[in-house]
């Protein structure tokens, strides 16, 4: 057998054609940003059987649904990607279905741990997306949520009812990517200034910025800054 070429590919990350970012040369930026540019990667549908405890926990999630006038139609889509599983879910009952998996004592997911945005870009529908990782304590498992919705009607209720610790990370997502968080207790930004225009990670903002005044000096945007290479 022919040993295996361990030599890093030039160009290429996880098999997906890479430019810019680190690599980059022969201009004036110094910060590393370098207009990296990824194919938008989004895992297909599963199919049963998922696998590992995945198939029965989605009979318990929906065995819970039919006695809480939840829908099962209220998932949207199931995908099992590298170990782990989220389920797509409809907005209109995102918090009937984290009370449920919250509260069934056959589920248990007590534990919030991380209310976060995604934006892939002007050319995929429904582009803005609103994670939600759940963790049960009880059970040692966790699965992810995920709304999606346009940027025109970016609009999604509030679980700050039900789990307190999503109260400053929807705040954070709503500064970063726009996305309104119908109910919240005091949705207002939380990293940029109150009167900031826009939302810095989403795909269509303008990554050179604009210049930031800092103990008197003002820093120009990463792609003016000249290089000390």
């Amino acid at each position: 057998m022919e040993p295996r070429d361990a030599t890093p590919k030039p160009g290429v990350v996880s098999g997906r054609t890479r430019q810019g970012m680190f690599g980059v040369s022969g201009t004036g930026d110094t910060s590393g940003f370098g207009g990296l540019r990824l194919p938008a990667y989004s895992p297909a549908p599963a199919e049963r059987p998922y696998g590992g405890w995945f198939d029965e926990f989605t009979d318990e999630l929906l065995a819970t649904f039919s006695h809480r006038n939840i829908p099962a139609e209220a998932i949207l889509q199931v995908t099992v990607d590298r170990g782990e599983i989220t389920y797509y879910v409809d907005r209109a009952h995102l918090v009937k279905i984290c009370q449920a998996l919250r509260d069934e004592p056959a589920l248990r997911f007590e534990l919030c741990s991380s209310v976060s945005g995604v934006d892939y870009g002007v050319d995929v529908p429904q582009r803005l997306h609103s994670v939600y990782h759940l963790t049960s304590m009880t059970f040692r498992r966790r699965i992810r949520l995920e709304v999606c919705v346009d940027v025109d009607d970016a609009h999604i209720p509030s679980v700050v009812g039900v789990y307190p610790t999503a109260d400053w990370q929807e705040r954070e997502t709503y500064d970063m990517f726009g996305i309104v968080y119908d109910g919240h207790p005091a949705l207002t930004r939380i990293l940029m200034p109150d009167d900031w225009d826009g939302f810095p990670q989403r795909k269509d903002y303008p990554l050179g910025g604009i210049p930031v005044e800092y103990k008197g000096a003002e820093i120009p945007p990463p792609d003016q800054r000249r290089s000390y290479s």
